[in-house]
């Protein structure tokens, strides 16, 4: 995901050591359905980012995230994150 994503990714540890604050935690986001898993990802990357920015930070941790089946044979990924602001 973190390739994907134009904000930056945390790790936890980052998070709790550096000079960041957190703005949301326990954001979610069903992406869009991908064609492909690169799809899923690209499309979860977009959403973290928009939701970053909507929350006026610059990072995000991701916490959770899963393919969950939404009718035979498709997919649909879910993700769980926290926004940041890092100076």
């Amino acid at each position: 995901m973190p390739e994907y994503t134009e904000t930056t990714f945390l790790t936890v540890a980052e998070a709790q050591n550096s000079n960041c604050s957190c703005l949301t935690k326990n954001r979610s986001y069903t992406a869009p359905i991908g064609m492909t898993v690169t799809g899923d990802l690209r499309n979860g990357a977009k959403g973290i980012d928009e939701w970053v920015a909507l929350d006026g930070g610059n990072a995000y941790v991701l916490k959770n995230f899963q393919w969950m089946t939404v009718r035979t044979g498709t997919t649909q990924l879910y993700i769980e994150f926290d926004t940041y602001i890092c100076k």
